[in-house]
């Protein structure tokens, strides 16, 4: 009985420490429900609406960058991502089964993208949810996977940049990022109007990633990008391109480079510079010899030049304009009435500047005898440097400015360059530094300083500014901003314009120019051929340019071509001026300003 008694005590012992315990258990359950559900429950709230809520981005349609007759120069195009969402596939109760149902999927949607199926299951076998397989599907792949109706794939759109015309105007467009923002050239230049507002779709999401139809969405719809119409014309845009392959193939420079502007508008016509590169493959350089050369590149090497590809010599590159600068130098001698067209000059070969010999580059052969017109057609060095000095120092770096040379022209170009002058004071300091600046040496400048500055003869005196486009247009062709010629300001006078494009005829006619001669057509221009400078030293490479404007009556465009460093350090005359005729022949053909011959 005792003993009885002893086991039901005990047992009552048992039962009331496991009721303390349930108890204490039960308590602190209560109190960790309390502080999830009442302390931590907006926290916790969050994550769960974070975990059923997708916010994906609608991606905005890139606008359009158009020539000025609405050709695309560049678009943006529908292409697809393929997605794989490993949890919907691997359903199965092994991981052995789930391999085998992966490796099914794989090599299905292999046998219908670019990619292999190992690429495959390499990229899903790490813990993300969801895995991008291809970026860029066409139509017809996204299709195809499409009709495979598998469990775990998705397929999103988005827009891809393109450039139909592939290696055209390539360093004036410039190129995009993988975000379909710009990188360089108008792309990021215009970015902000072409880039468009990108839109949202809010919806829930099951436990899988599914589209869960009852639940709540928000859909706000993207805005696509406006159009960029630019001033290019691209059929003179392709003459441009064709003429300076052909002069680099014929001349093998190194670089060759054209630019073509309406004088009386300031709007660039074309704007061009070969070679250039494939904006839909930016780091891949044209030409079989330039790939190898490049593969064999160190990174640094690389990247240096990938940045020169890119670079648009015209805009931003500067270099002597040598004696296409005399036409500057003349026209400042006009307008001081410093000389005048029937006043003659004698060359002996050399000048001599405070003790300093300054040789023509015809010294062997002087000129001997020569009038205004005649100087500029012999390119005579001893004539400008002349000039410059009767001209004076302060006069004549005043007039640099008017003309544009001492400061940017403004273009809307993003890296525009910045040509190097002297000072007024160094200028005042030595006449031989003012009498070489007369004749084009000494002096850099911009290709599109020089063209903007020589156009204002060709527009009476008046200078424009250069400008690259037109107008901004909506996705419904209705402009939304667009863009006027400016005037900068009278740089000379009429007269003097007249006078100068008397002389640019001439110098066409009768002068070093004559290879740019138009049966028909009254083209004036001026040749120039400047050494490179190479570590503070003038070196044997030259670059070779020409500056033409037609017809001469009433200038319609003007074009500056350059032949950067040819290989037979030919001058101006003889490898710059055929390619400006080219350019400018064409041109007047397709402006029904010229007859075909």
């Amino acid at each position: 009985m005792a003993q009885r008694r002893s086991v039901t005590i005990l047992n009552k012992k048992r039962l009331v420490i496991a009721f303390i315990f349930f108890a204490a258990v039960m308590v602190l359950l209560c109190f960790r429900v309390g502080y999830i559900q009442i302390v931590k429950g907006d926290d916790y709230k969050r994550m769960a609406e974070a975990q059923q809520t997708e916010d994906a981005v609608i991606q905005a349609k890139r606008g359009c960058i158009d020539d000025r007759n609405g050709t695309h120069l560049a678009e943006s195009i529908i292409k697809y991502s393929i997605w794989v969402r490993p949890s919907s596939i691997e359903t199965a109760k092994t991981k052995e089964a789930n391999n085998e149902k992966m490796q099914k999927v794989a090599d299905k949607l292999s046998g219908v993208l670019d990619v292999s199926s190992k690429d495959i299951m390499e990229a899903v076998s790490g813990k993300t949810n969801v895995v991008k397989i291809v970026k860029y599907a066409s139509a017809s792949q996204a299709e195809k996977v499409r009709k495979l109706n598998l469990a775990g794939i998705e397929i999103t759109e988005q827009t891809k940049r393109y450039y139909p015309q592939g290696n055209f105007a390539s360093q004036l467009l410039g190129s995009v990022t993988d975000d379909n923002e710009g990188l360089a050239g108008l792309e990021l230049e215009y970015n902000s109007y072409l880039k468009g507002v990108d839109g949202r779709w809010v919806y829930n999401k099951d436990v899988l990633g599914n589209l869960v139809t009852s639940g709540t969405q928000r859909y706000e719809s993207a805005q696509d990008g406006y159009t960029v119409q630019t001033t290019i014309d691209a059929v003179i845009q392709q003459y441009a391109e064709t003429a300076c392959k052909k002069i680099r193939r014929s001349s093998n420079a190194r670089r060759v480079s054209c630019l073509v502007m309406d004088p009386k508008t300031g709007e660039i016509l074309a704007c061009s510079s070969y070679p250039g590169y494939d904006p839909n493959n930016p780091r891949t350089p044209v030409g079989s010899s330039a790939k190898a050369k490049y593969k064999s590149m160190s990174n640094a090497q690389k990247l240096k030049y990938l940045q020169k590809m890119w670079r648009c010599t015209p805009i931003q590159d500067i270099y002597e304009p040598g004696s296409t600068f005399k036409l500057l130098t003349a026209s400042m001698a006009l307008e001081e009435n410093k000389t005048n067209l029937t006043e003659h000059f004698y060359d002996s070969g050399s000048i001599n500047v405070e003790g300093t010999t300054l040789k023509c580059w015809s010294w062997r052969q002087p000129h001997g005898d020569q009038n205004l017109e005649e100087a500029v057609g012999n390119s005579c060095n001893p004539v400008f440097a002349t000039l410059a000095m009767r001209i004076g120092a302060s006069t004549f770096y005043n007039y640099m400015g008017l003309f544009g040379v001492t400061e940017k022209t403004g273009v809307d170009f993003p890296g525009e360059g910045q040509g190097v002058v002297m000072t007024k004071a160094q200028l005042k300091e030595s006449k031989v530094n003012l009498a070489t600046q007369g004749y084009g040496q000494g002096i850099s400048v911009t290709p599109i300083q020089l063209l903007t500055a020589i156009s204002a003869i060709g527009n009476d005196g008046m200078m424009m500014q250069p400008h690259l486009v037109k107008a901004i247009k909506d996705s419904n062709g209705k402009t939304v901003k667009s863009y006027g010629s400016v005037k900068v300001r009278q740089v000379i006078s009429e007269d003097t314009a007249a006078k100068m494009r008397k002389i640019m005829q001439f110098v066409v006619d009768k002068g070093g120019g004559e290879k740019a001669q138009i049966k028909g057509v009254k083209v004036g221009g001026k040749t120039g051929t400047a050494q490179v400078v190479v570590n503070g030293k003038y070196s044997d490479d030259v670059v070779a340019s020409f500056v033409g404007m037609a017809p001469m009556d009433d200038p319609q465009i003007a074009v500056l071509f350059l032949v950067d460093r040819p290989s037979d350090q030919s001058h101006g005359g003889v490898v710059a001026a055929p390619g400006a005729r080219y350019v400018i022949k064409n041109s007047l053909q397709y402006m029904n300003l010229a007859d075909d011959n």
